[in-house]
């Protein structure tokens, strides 16, 4: 009885018999209304009439019409009932009072072409013909037939109904709990009325997300694993070394499992931080910034390291530039990391262009520019994700933890800015990012 579609069919059942009830008992009612109607006159027109009009040529008036009445046969079941009145509505003969209102269902009784007298004759089902009786009775019984039909067809129509507004929903249930069992394979076709048709659309678009969630989740995992195995392994391994003797336990020893260490309390720190990141917990103080400042310092940082890379790094500003609002600190942490970037892919005589100018949309973009490779086309989806490399021979040593760009992109989109790259095989990158103007 839970199941939607019982109880759906439930309710067209209950709404048709409703409706097939009220409808033959105001079909009956009316039916028989003007059926007594036409019998009253039917009745009226013959002998009856013709007597009282006999009765009141007689007397010149209704005085002793009694004995009319009651000489007149009863009907077959004696329940028959008449009233007589005159023209003003007054009852002469019965056993009520005659409204005036109510004259004009009754059969007028004239004589000399002047109406005497209203008739009406009550009951007169009790008076029926065999064959008004059974006309009556094939009335009722077609309209207690059609409204049998009637309403089994409709119970068959909201049972279809039912089952149609229904299965599209079982279907969901379904692939709902394949997906809570680890099945993100499962999708529902996309098909019935406008709203069926918007929730499986919906419903398929969150198991292409949970199933790129769960990818991305299986993958962090092992590259986490893989990237904490790395120092984890040249530690214990040098440590094991000085304990078997075979390395000297002196500076030189003790500063490279140092290093490892260095190495693998940042690999934590930025896990840490790109974690707070994405749950939205990273403290941040937006204010209004000179961009420019922060730039022109962050570039003379740079210079020193590139000159050492035979790497020109040149910084191109556009004339009044306009304060944005942004977090300086964690904006520093962005352009340290484009810039190391850029640097690392750049070869020597390249050239490293830093770039910064007012967009049409209330923003200013930062612009990093690069002659390194580049970056092929089936990579650059990928770009912004954790521990991803386009160079998979590139090792830690070489390129970092891998997991810079996809903290810039969660610092600058927690400014309310946007961060992409462009780029093509041979031709270098350019990597930038919005932040919005300070007003």
């Amino acid at each position: 009885m839970n199941k939607l579609w019982v109880r759906l069919t439930v309710a067209f059942a209950l709404v048709v018999l409703v409706t097939i009830l009220t409808v033959s008992m105001l079909t009956n009612q009316q039916v028989e209304q003007q059926f007594n109607q036409f019998m009253r006159h039917h009745q009226t027109n013959s002998p009856l009439q013709t007597a009282l009009i006999t009765h009141f040529a007689e007397q010149k008036s209704w005085d002793g019409v009694e004995t009319v009445f009651k000489n007149w046969p009863r009907g077959r079941q004696g329940r028959t009932d008449f009233v007589l009145a005159d023209p003003s509505g007054q009852m002469i003969y019965g056993s009520s009072q005659l409204l005036p209102t109510a004259l004009i269902n009754g059969v007028p009784i004239k004589y000399q072409q002047k109406v005497r007298g209203y008739l009406w004759v009550d009951n007169v089902t009790g008076n029926l013909s065999p064959e008004a009786t059974r006309f009556l009775r094939q009335t009722n019984m077609t309209l207690l037939q059609a409204g049998l039909i009637a309403g089994l067809l409709g119970l068959l129509l909201g049972i279809l109904v039912a089952r149609t507004l229904s299965a599209p929903l079982g279907q969901l249930a379904t692939a709902a709990k394949s997906i809570a069992q680890g099945d993100f394979e499962q999708r529902v076709p996309i098909q019935g009325a406008a709203e069926l048709a918007e929730l499986a659309q919906t419903f398929n678009h969150m198991a292409i997300q949970l199933q790129a969630a769960e990818s991305l989740r299986r993958n962090m995992v092992a590259d986490v694993a893989h990237e904490l195995r790395t120092p984890l392994s040249v530690i214990q391994g040098n440590l094991q070394a000085i304990l078997d003797d075979i390395y000297p336990l002196d500076k030189a020893e003790i500063a490279s499992i140092h290093e490892e260490s260095l190495i693998l309390g940042r690999l934590i720190a930025d896990l840490k931080e790109l974690a707070q990141a994405e749950a939205g917990q990273l403290s941040l103080t937006i204010q209004p910034t000179d961009l420019a400042a922060l730039l022109h310092q962050h570039v003379m940082r740079f210079k020193e390291l590139a000159n050492e890379e035979q790497v020109t790094l040149k910084l191109d500003l556009s004339t009044d530039l306009p304060q944005v609002l942004t977090d300086s600190d964690r904006t520093t942490q962005v352009i340290h990391n484009l810039l190391s970037n850029a640097l690392r892919h750049s070869p020597p005589q390249g050239e490293i262009i830093v770039q910064a100018e007012r967009s049409e949309l209330d923003t200013v973009r930062v612009t990093v520019i690069d002659s390194g490779p580049g970056i092929a086309e089936e990579d650059m989806a990928h770009l912004f994700n954790r521990f991803w490399r386009a160079d998979k021979s590139r090792t830690r040593e070489q390129g970092g933890s891998g997991l810079g760009l996809a903290i810039s992109q969660q610092l600058i989109q927690h400014q309310n800015g946007q961060i992409g790259v462009e780029s093509q095989l041979g031709q270098g990158s350019c990597f930038w990012f919005t932040l919005p103007i300070a007003i």
